[in-house]
Order: C-alpha cells, then sequence, then structure tokens
C-alpha cells in the first residue's frame, strides 16, 4: 500500500479553491423552497426555542429529518445571525471538509498525483457544489457516510494500530444517520457488506471490526436522541418517522415517483464530465475483480496481489461495490430525487480518477478514447441545452406565473450564451488534447476549469435575478410583514405556501391554497391585525371578508395586504409601495 504523505501546497490550493466554489455568493440568494425553506426555518425556531431535542415547523413537529443538521444551523445562527448565510455556512463547510477528507485519504493510499486528481474530482461536479451550498442535510451526510467507509477501509487494511480506524466506521454511520435518518447506516452497510462478500474476508473484519463494541457505540451516539423523541412524543413521532422513512422508500412522495432509470442521467450529468470516465473505469475494477475470484475458485496464485493491507486493485472493486450497491439501492425506492445519490459520488470520483491516471500512464487502456468522446459528445448537446435555455425559458414561462408571477416579463439574459460559447470552447479543447497522447493531461484542466467558469457565471451572473425577481420578493413580502404583526396577530400565505415564509417573517403563518376559500373566510373571521401575503394575480379572487383589507407592499407580482394600513418596510425595499401608507415601526 503507498502511504503517500500530503503535500501542502495541492492541499492549499484545494482548499482556497473549495472554499471559493463553495462560499462565494452564498448568503446572496433568497432560500429556495421547498427543502431549504423548512431546514433553515426548522433551525431558527430551534435556535429562538432553546428546545434542541425537538425540531419544530411553523410550529409544529417536524419529522422528516433528524437533529443533527438543526444542532448545526443553530451555532451557526449564534455566530452569524438568522440569515441565508448561516442556515447554509454548515453545509458549505462540511463540502470543504470532504474534498479535504477525500485528498488525504487517496493521496496516503495513491500517491499525490491520484489524489489531486481525485479531489478536484469530486470538487468540480455540478451535484457535489450544488449541494454544498444549500440549507439541506446531504452535504454533512455525505461527508460522514464517506467518512465512515473511509474508516472501514483503513481500520481493515492498515497494518498494526490501524485497526483503531475502524472505530470511524461506527461514528461516521451515527452521525449520518443523526443527519438523514436510516440512510445514514444503510448506505455504509450496504457498501461494507457486498465488499466482504466479494473479497470474502468476513474473518478480517470480525478479527479487526469490533463489530459488537462498534455496535455499541453506533448505538450511544445515535439512540439518545431518538429515544428522547419516542420518549416526549410517543405515537406522534413514530408514526411520522415512519412515513418519512419507511413510507418514502414504498411510495412515492409528493409527486417525487420517477421511473427506474432515474438516476443514470442524474450521475451522468450530476457527476459531468468525470462521469464519462465511470463505465471503463468500473468495467476495469469488475474484470480485475472477476480474475482473482476465477483464480481464487481454481486454487492457483492470483494474479492480483491481494494481503491483509488490501492491493491497489482491490481499492477500485471497494469503489465498485459502493457506487453500485448504493445505486441500486436508491433506485429501488419509490421516491427518487437528484441529491439522494449524493453519497456514492466520492467513490465515483476515486474510480475516475484511477483511471484516469491509468490513461496518462498508459496511452493503450481500453475504453480512454471512448471515454474522451463521451466526455465531448454530452458537452456539445450541454452547449446546446445552454443556447436553447431562453427560448425554452420563454415559451414555457406562462406555465410558471402561479409561482414566479413576473414569468413572462423576464429573461435570462446573456448568460446562457456565455456558458455556451465557454463550453464549446472547452470540448473542442478536451477533444484536441485528450485524444493526443503527449498532450492528454491537458484535457482534465480544460474540462475542469469549464465547469468551474460556468458555475461561477451561474453564481454571479444568472442567479441573482432569478433571486431579484423570482426568488426575494415574496421574502421580503413575509419579512416586512413579521416587522409589523404581534404574537397575537395573523399572517396568511395564500395561493403560495412556501416554506421559507416563515424563516422570514420570523413567526408561525397560516399557509392556505388558492381553492381554499371557506379556510382563509374562517381565517379573515378572526379579531386583530391580519396580513395576507399572496401573488398579485390572485387578488380578484378573494372572498368578500377580505374587501376592506388595503396593499401595504408591492414586490414584484406579489402583494402584501393588512387590514391596518401601517408598516415598517425591509432596508432597500422602498420602490412599490402604495402611498400613502407608510409608517415606520422600530
Amino acid at each position: 500500500m503507498d502511504r503517500s504523505s500530503p503535500q501542502p501546497i495541492p492541499l492549499l490550493l484545494l482548499l482556497l479553491l473549495s472554499g471559493l466554489l463553495f462560499f462565494i455568493g452564498l448568503g446572496s440568494m433568497g432560500l429556495t423552497d421547498r427543502d431549504e425553506g423548512r431546514n433553515a426555518e426548522a433551525g431558527r425556531e430551534m435556535f429562538a426555542s432553546g428546545d434542541f431535542v425537538t425540531p419544530t415547523f411553523n410550529g409544529e413537529l417536524r419529522v422528516a429529518k433528524p437533529v443533527f443538521v438543526y444542532w448545526l444551523m443553530t451555532m451557526s445562527y449564534h455566530v452569524f445571525g438568522v440569515n441565508e448565510f448561516a442556515a447554509r455556512f454548515p453545509s458549505a463547510l462540511f463540502g470543504v471538509a470532504l474534498i479535504v477528507m477525500h485528498y488525504l485519504f487517496l493521496t496516503r493510499l495513491r500517491g499525490p498525483t491520484v489524489g489531486l486528481y481525485g479531489a478536484l474530482m469530486l470538487l468540480l461536479n455540478i451535484e457535489v457544489l450544488a449541494l454544498g451550498r444549500m440549507a439541506i442535510t446531504d452535504s454533512v451526510l455525505i461527508f460522514f457516510t464517506t467518512l465512515s467507509l473511509y474508516s472501514f477501509w483503513l481500520g481493515l487494511h492498515e497494518p498494526g494500530a490501524g485497526r483503531h480506524w475502524m472505530w470511524g466506521f461506527y461514528v461516521g454511520m451515527a452521525l449520518a444517520t443523526l443527519t438523514k435518518g436510516p440512510v445514514g447506516f444503510a448506505v455504509p452497510l450496504i457498501t461494507a457488506i457486498l465488499y466482504l462478500v466479494a473479497t470474502r474476508r468476513w474473518q478480517l473484519f470480525w478479527d479487526r471490526g469490533v463489530p459488537l463494541a462498534g455496535t455499541l457505540l453506533f448505538f450511544i451516539l445515535a439512540g439518545p436522541w431518538y429515544t428522547a423523541m419516542f420518549l416526549i412524543h410517543g405515537d406522534a413521532y413514530t408514526s411520522e418517522a415512519k412515513v418519512h422513512t419507511v413510507g418514502r422508500f414504498l411510495a412515492p412522495m409528493e409527486g417525487h415517483g420517477v421511473g427506474w432509470w432515474f438516476y443514470f442521467p442524474v450521475l451522468l450529468l450530476g457527476f459531468y464530465p468525470w462521469s464519462s470516465f465511470l463505465p471503463a473505469g468500473l468495467y476495469r475494477a469488475y474484470v480485475s475483480w472477476r480474475e482473482f475470484r476465477s483464480e481464487q475458485t481454481q486454487g492457483v496464485a492470483p494474479s492480483v496481489s491481494v494481503t491483509a493491507e488490501g492491493s491497489q486493485d482491490e481499492l477500485d472493486w471497494f469503489m465498485g461495490v459502493w457506487i453500485v450497491g448504493v445505486f441500486i439501492f436508491f433506485s429501488l425506492s419509490s421516491t427518487r430525487l437528484p441529491h439522494y445519490i449524493g453519497p456514492l459520488f466520492p467513490a465515483c470520483a476515486i474510480l475516475a480518477a484511477s483511471y484516469w491516471t491509468q490513461g496518462l500512464q498508459d496511452p493503450s487502456t481500453k475504453g480512454l478514447r471512448a471515454s474522451i468522446h463521451l466526455l465531448t459528445g454530452v458537452g456539445y448537446l450541454l452547449a446546446i441545452g445552454f443556447a436553447g435555455a431562453p427560448a425554452l425559458f420563454a415559451k414555457f414561462s406562462g406555465k410558471m406565473v402561479k409561482e414566479f408571477p413576473l414569468a413572462t416579463q423576464f429573461d435570462l439574459g446573456p448568460g446562457p450564451y456565455v456558458g455556451a460559447m465557454i463550453v464549446l470552447l472547452a470540448m473542442g479543447l478536451v477533444g484536441y488534447f485528450g485524444l493526443n497522447d503527449e498532450k492528454r493531461g491537458l484535457a482534465f484542466g480544460a474540462a475542469g476549469g469549464a465547469l468551474a467558469s460556468v458555475f461561477l457565471l451561474a453564481v454571479l451572473a444568472i442567479v441573482p435575478g432569478l433571486n431579484r425577481y423570482a426568488i426575494a420578493p415574496p421574502q421580503e413580502l413575509a419579512y416586512a410583514a413579521g416587522l409589523n404583526l404581534e404574537p397575537k396577530d395573523q399572517l396568511i400565505a395564500f395561493g403560495t405556501t412556501r416554506p421559507s415564509f416563515a424563516f422570514y417573517a420570523r413567526r408561525t403563518l397560516s399557509f392556505i391554497p388558492s381553492n381554499e376559500l371557506d379556510r382563509l373566510r374562517t381565517a379573515l373571521g378572526k379579531d386583530g391585525r391580519t396580513m395576507i401575503l399572496l401573488p398579485e394575480y390572485l387578488r380578484e379572487t378573494l372572498p368578500q371578508e377580505a374587501a376592506g383589507f388595503q396593499p401595504i407592499l408591492k414586490r414584484h407580482g406579489f402583494l402584501l395586504l393588512s387590514n391596518q394600513p401601517v408598516v415598517a418596510s425591509p432596508q432597500g425595499a422602498d420602490a412599490g409601495i402604495p402611498q400613502p401608507a407608510k409608517t415606520l415601526r422600530h
């Protein structure tokens, strides 16, 4: 086993690059709905209440996710205040930590060259970058499942006292389970079991894996919170938790039931451009394992040297079963979302980096040229997609007005065309360098540089416009309402039930769909101050009971109505306020 030390300069560059891509503009966009809004508000309510056991959203018990991310958000709110940056900070921090851990692990096993390629591949893909910039559980989950499996490998194969790495296998599983429930232990266990079956290393695991003590440690770390929730909330917790775990696996939830094939394009595009190396890398690992098993069955000395410390090829086998096992597990689930397969991306990065490095050393590596053609072919299709995005947006904008009232008046600007030009240029360079045996290494820089450039272009040039016109307007109105309403007053979100409204209003809301007018009439019958936040086009559908409500604030297709014309507006949000009726209250 090649135990190489990490090099300080590549490590520093990885820290700077990952910090830039994860943190630049992190708090400049409003929270997206629905998961970001729910999670950030649940963390805020925990921060405000001081109850670190029971997560709530909008004042009601929230059991869709366990507690660990809310603990992280609460600490972040203490440091940075309650804002979008603080809500997303844990994800970005764990994103950077994942890249560093990945580099250290791979450098230790395969040397600094493969370690750097693998770390850059894990960083420079759309899925990992996106998950590390969102106030959701997945970035933290991926870190802990990866920590668990890297610890499993090191504990099993490091000589002597290296067996103590195995404790990280159980600690990582426990913290992953506290982050996202059963999937936190399912991913490491599926991978570990498949690997032990494939290599017949059960006795080695029993000798070095401390299974009994490790299982006890897992329950000591993960068990207390689940036990406390059961003791405090009883069936109210267990029944809802079952719906969001077993129920989510057995039946589609919230309309997320896509076909079994769903994760093939997700992996291809989410891990692009490095996904083009996965088919050949997986096949190469399978052939190596099959040869080993055949020779082992025939009782001859295997051509692949496998000792107690493992082998170069065996690490590829481990990554292969990690990818295949997790991919099949999530494909069997009835509820499918793009970010669910995030925990297999570290294994993808190792397998792709190993294959790419082998191709640089041996130009005759099987499948290498086909992989380059696949990379460039998908890239050209993406460039066409970027160039066509403005036209497609204009064509289908009429169907977006329910959530984005000004969709028909908004355009994406020149950003998509610039992105298309960057990708086209990069694919030309990738094809030129990648098919040249002497200059192939430069293709990596062209592909990675294009990915980083397009991502930064989106963050700095495209997202601000979408935020200003589509995401932020109703959130500004929710914030303004929260400034003026007392706890006994009422805020109604009518026809646009975005969870982030509760985060910005800093209070509980009544979310009422546009087709539930009877419920709205009942709410309007209550005494005291009431405000209604709604898309402007729905104002004509309000019942007679709302006839006395006056517009207080207006933002890009959204209205805030009140039965009392007094408002404190958020800073910098004076435009569009109806006059007269503006009285600041601090």
